[in-house]
C-alpha cells in the first residue's frame, strides 16, 4: 500500500480545507495488483494515480454579537445587525437561498462583589449578550473568498462580526475516485508488464487486487 502526498494539509473524506485564494486540490490513490506469470509464479506491483481538480462548493461561517442593558434592546440590536449582514452578502453577489442564519444565543451579564477573603457576597445583573451565526454555502468560490477577506464595511457599520476561514468541497468526488481507480489499476498493470517482459515471462490471469488509500491535499 503506497501513500502519496502533494501538500502539507490533509482533509478527511470529501472535506477540502482551502487557504486564502487556494481552492485547487489534488487527489491521489494507490492500488495493488498481483498477476500469475507463465511459470506459475506471481508478480505484484503497486500502481498510483493523481489528478488536480477545483472545488465547486465553498462554505463560509461567521458570527456577530450585540450587548444591551435589557434583553429587548439587545435583541433589537442583533436584528439590525443581521439585516446589515444580509445586505452585505447580497450586495456582493450572494443570493438569499445561499444564506442561513442560526438561532440567537443569549446570556446574562453580571457584576460580582467580593469580601476581603475573596468570597462572593453579592451579584447584580448588568445586561445581556446575544450572538448569532451565519453560514454561506455557494458555488461562487471567488465571490465568497472576497467577502471572507474584506468585512471592513460591516465593522464600519458597527457590526461586531467574526469570520472563520472558508471550507472547500468537491461535490463530484465520487466520479474523481472512479477515474483514479481506473488510472491506478492501469499503472500497476503496465509496471507488471514491463517487469515480465524484461524477465522473459508472460503475464497471465489476475490473482488479486486491492485498492489503496485516497488522499486529498491542498495544491502546492
Amino acid at each position: 500500500m503506497e501513500q502519496h502526498s502533494e501538500g502539507r494539509k490533509t482533509a478527511l473524506a470529501a472535506l477540502i480545507i482551502g487557504i486564502a485564494m487556494v481552492c485547487c486540490c489534488g487527489v491521489l490513490v494507490g492500488g495493488f495488483l498481483s498477476y500469475k506469470s507463465q511459470a506459475g509464479h506471481s508478480i505484484a506491483a503497486t500502481g498510483s494515480a493523481s489528478v488536480n481538480f477545483d472545488s465547486d462548493l465553498v462554505v463560509w461561517r461567521g458570527y456577530f454579537t450585540a450587548e444591551a442593558a435589557t434583553s429587548k434592546n439587545a435583541y433589537d440590536k442583533i436584528k439590525k445587525e443581521a439585516a446589515l449582514v444580509k445586505d452585505y452578502l447580497t450586495e456582493n453577489g450572494i443570493s438569499e437561498d445561499e444564506i442561513v442564519f442560526n438561532s440567537v444565543d443569549i446570556s446574562e451579564n453580571y457584576d460580582y462583589d467580593y469580601d476581603d477573603y475573596g468570597n462572593m457576597i453579592s451579584s447584580r445583573l448588568t445586561g445581556y449578550s446575544l450572538q448569532q451565526g451565519v453560514v454561506v454555502s455557494s458555488g461562487k468560490i471567488e465571490a465568497v473568498e472576497k467577502i471572507s477577506r474584506d468585512i471592513s464595511s460591516l465593522l464600519d457599520s458597527g457590526v461586531e462580526f467574526n469570520s472563520y476561514s472558508p471550507e472547500y468541497y468537491c461535490t463530484t468526488l465520487d466520479d474523481v475516485k472512479l477515474d483514479l481507480i481506473e488510472k491506478a489499476t492501469e499503472n500497476a498493470r503496465e509496471r507488471i508488464r514491463i517487469i515480465a517482459s524484461q524477465s522473459g515471462a508472460r503475464v497471465g490471469k489476475l490473482i488479486s487486487s486491492n485498492r489503496g488509500v485516497f488522499q486529498i491535499t491542498a495544491a502546492n
